[in-house]
């Protein structure tokens, strides 16, 4: 259908087309895209020289639509990658091939009418953001009454529409997607947020082609999920290359959920069971800048600036030693420190969920926790 759709407009023709061919990126590259005769993405693979007639998208006829799009400041986040994507529109796009010779492949959607044809695997593969909500049928996926008539209606013509991408998909997701979506006379996206790469040991892209990955599942059973997510959402920078490594991950491990976050969410409850002291639940509004903007490393390392003054809290107030001198002024600073870990609790409730509902559990029931939140690891 959507073929169908740019050809109602006009946008597709065919012709023949050498070039450099990136089998990683599965897409055609020129030599300036390349790093010592290499594609940067993928080093360790020589791009190839293919000749062959394809079919192309008239992607230059959206050149000031797209221009148009991208000056819309939330269009893509982080800046930089908004003038990347500025620049490419204005300095390197071209019309773009959608289709590869059939005896190339062993299998893909072929080209309606030209079965020697088969659709370019981003051309087909963008499309699943709205496939997968049921278009293009008339009434796809019916919504219960009141929520409107279908999932695409809700989400994408009605929704905000935000989509999340490595940092090597701008021209994918913010221009060619854009202008396909422009030429199919469907709504474009609100934001796409671009995040780095994660790296191994010398700062080389983490890939399953490579062969230098980690198990993440191995990392949940030994250490839970909330750790591996605190470690992606703080440890690794939210838009640049960040390195992940074991030793990496124990040591922020140790340091700053069970000796950080567990150590002073046991000091406080333990205060607070002994000497039954009650406090103000915290609501919390979500409505926060950088979250707004997609800045969650930033976001997180203010909830640990939260936890470190509450920790140096009990350290200046030594609320231990007050309730043999003074009961009730004790007893306040235990109420407000037990008001402070549920705002922490509150604000990681988005972030690692199991942890911040246990903390809160254990804050109505007002006892310590039966063993530590984060078991120390050697």
């Amino acid at each position: 259908e959507f073929w169908r759709l740019f050809n109602v407009r006009g946008d597709i023709y065919k012709k023949k087309y050498k070039g450099l061919y990136c089998v990683g990126c599965e897409q055609f590259i020129t030599e300036k895209d390349l790093v010592d005769g290499k594609c940067p993405i993928h080093p360790t693979k020589t791009p190839e020289v293919i000749e062959e007639e394809n079919y192309f998208f008239k992607l230059t006829n959206y050149r000031e639509k797209l221009l148009e799009y991208l000056s819309n400041k939330r269009s893509i986040i982080p800046e930089w990658r908004r003038k990347e994507a500025i620049d490419y529109v204005k300095e390197g796009m071209e019309d773009l091939s959608i289709s590869r010779d059939k005896k190339r492949f062993s299998w893909g959607i072929v080209i309606p009418g030209d079965d020697s044809q088969i659709m370019y695997v981003w051309f087909d593969a963008l499309i699943n953001y709205i496939s997968t909500l049921g278009w293009p049928n008339p009434h796809p996926n019916p919504l219960p009454k009141g929520e409107g008539a279908s999932l695409f209606q809700k989400f994408w013509q009605n929704g905000e529409k935000i989509q999340m991408a490595g940092k090597d998909m701008v021209k994918f997701q913010s221009v060619m997607w854009q202008g396909m979506l422009m030429s199919a006379g469907l709504p474009t996206t609100d934001t796409v947020v671009y995040h780095g790469f994660i790296t191994g040991e010398g700062g080389i892209k983490m890939s399953k082609s490579i062969g230098n990955v980690i198990s993440p599942g191995d990392i949940v059973r030994e250490y839970g999920t909330d750790a591996l997510r605190y470690f992606f959402l703080r440890e690794i920078s939210t838009f640049e290359d960040s390195p992940f490594t074991m030793e990496r991950f124990k040591e922020a491990y140790n340091a700053n959920l069970a000796n950080g976050l567990g150590n002073l969410v046991s000091r406080i409850l333990t205060m607070a069971e002994k000497y039954n002291v009650s406090h103000i639940s915290s609501e919390i509004n979500y409505k926060d800048s950088d979250i707004e903007n997609f800045n969650i490393k930033k976001y997180m390392d203010s909830v640990w600036i939260k936890i470190q003054e509450t920790d140096k809290k009990i350290q200046e107030k030594e609320p231990y030693k007050l309730f043999k001198t003074n009961h009730q002024m004790a007893m306040d600073v235990v109420s407000d420190l037990c008001t402070d870990l549920s705002i922490i609790a509150n604000r990681l409730l988005p972030m690692m969920p199991e942890t911040a509902e246990r903390i809160l559990y254990y804050l109505r029931e007002n006892k310590k926790p039966e063993k530590p939140l984060f078991l120390r690891k050697d």
